[in-house]
């Protein structure tokens, strides 16, 4: 084990760390004043820092940071964006002033800054977002977040669309706290398995929030801010002018791209009311190859039963063939040959529900708990939470899986995907 080391920073600099795979590190803030992603770090505390995180320490004002553990990549650096991301803050802050004024004058009400950050695969967009979520907290205000990133999933697993109030700095061992989110099971990790469904609860969230935002004019005023996937181009570009569209954004932060930067000004230049800005991004930024993220996912998933330091403990149940239906989005013709144009072929139907049957092909499955009473309801209704299939025997008709909490499913209604993952 490595001993406990003191780093100095100088003010506008940062303490970047790798943590190892294996062990977590712990890590104190000694003298002065210092932040993690946004949030204050506690004087003199220890805090554990879960295997194979990346964090940054940044001090505005000098700070003696300590280290006890083991770490795979640790330096200071002095050369950071940090001055230009506070900046946005602040014009985000005077934007949410102003609509909340607006409001109380009983103008016509403005909305807050609904903010989309985009860029490609290993741009920073996720720590931009909870730096941007956790100033906007210490001003007093309750941004929404909105996560669109299927591929690795920062409100609860990968393969979901998600929103949640976010109403204190983001902690930074146990994340994003979860009091109410709004979560819909896409089941797939890259859009290309369904990109007419990723569209279809892009538009589902987005209609539950302006619901939420009509009755609640502190939401509305405290705006959102939206995490996006990295992939840039193609479809991953259609999803994104998409979701810019959908949720209706007024401030598109690009983050280390000038071509996507120069197309989304070009694309928008008809809406102007829309500011595109480019930002850098951190030279922290580590490339992560498809294993490495593979491995984020199934962390992800685990982190989900088990907290992010191991501080959980799932349940392990057994339910009969016959209490439960699971059912699948997508697929099935959406009519019979015999109807279409001669020489036309059927096309799946990309938000149909199918039952299916239960056999051990669900093995492994992560599956989502429907909040839906009826299937036809499955779509429009977010989910309760998941379940891991550990086991099926189907001689005695029996489904064995994990489960969060003790006690039986909110709903008889399982979404099954194509969302792995093996324990271990």
């Amino acid at each position: 084990m490595a001993s406990s080391r003191q780093f100095k920073l100088a003010k506008e600099s940062e303490l970047r760390v790798e943590v190892g795979p294996d062990m977590p590190l712990r890590i104190r803030l000694f003298s002065g004043t210092a932040e993690i992603f946004g949030t204050e770090l506690p004087p003199s505390n220890w805090l554990s820092i879960s295997p194979r995180s990346k964090i940054a320490v940044f001090t505005w004002n000098g700070a003696t940071i300590e280290l006890d553990g083991v770490s795979e990549v640790e330096y200071v650096a002095d050369e950071t964006p940090m001055v230009s991301y506070v900046n946005v803050h602040a014009i985000l802050d005077a934007r949410r002033a102003q609509a909340k004024a607006s409001h109380s004058n009983n103008v016509d009400s403005l909305q807050g800054p609904r903010v989309i950050v985009v860029g490609p695969t290993d741009s920073g967009k996720s720590s931009l977002c909870k730096m941007l979520l956790s100033w906007a907290c210490k001003q007093g205000w309750k941004p929404t977040y909105v996560d669109l990133d299927i591929g690795q999933g920062y409100i609860t697993i990968p393969g979901c669309i998600a929103a949640t109030p976010v109403e204190m700095p983001i902690d930074a061992v146990e994340g994003i706290p979860l009091e109410m989110p709004i979560v819909y099971f896409y089941g797939h990790t890259s859009p290309t398995a369904n990109g007419d469904l990723y569209k279809v609860f892009v538009k589902e969230l987005a209609r539950t929030l302006e619901r939420q935002f009509s009755g609640n004019a502190e939401a509305r005023a405290a705006g959102m801010v939206i995490n996006t996937m990295g992939w840039v181009e193609g479809l991953g570009y259609e999803l994104l002018l998409n979701a810019i569209d959908t949720f209706n954004c007024d401030v598109v932060l690009v983050l280390g791209q000038e071509k996507l930067c120069s197309m989304l000004k070009e694309v928008l230049k008809t809406k102007p009311k829309v500011d595109v800005v480019k930002l850098h991004k951190s030279g922290g930024i580590v490339m992560r190859n498809q294993k490495v993220r593979q491995k984020a996912r199934s962390l992800k998933i685990r982190e989900y039963f088990y907290g992010p330091i191991n501080d959980l403990s799932p349940h392990s149940n057994i339910v009969n063939f016959s209490d439960i239906s699971v059912y699948r989005i997508g697929g099935g013709p959406q009519a019979p040959r015999s109807a279409l144009p001669i020489g036309a072929e059927p096309v799946a139907d990309p938000t149909r529900v199918v039952a299916i049957n239960i056999n051990r092909d669900l093995l492994h499955l992560v599956l989502a708990v429907s909040y839906a009473k009826e299937p036809d309801q499955i779509i429009s209704s977010n989910v309760a939470g998941y379940i891991y299939v550990t086991d099926i025997d189907v001689v005695r008709k029996k489904i064995t899986y994990l489960a969060p909490c003790p006690g039986e499913l909110p709903s008889k209604l399982l979404i099954v995907g194509t969302l792995t993952w093996l324990e271990g």
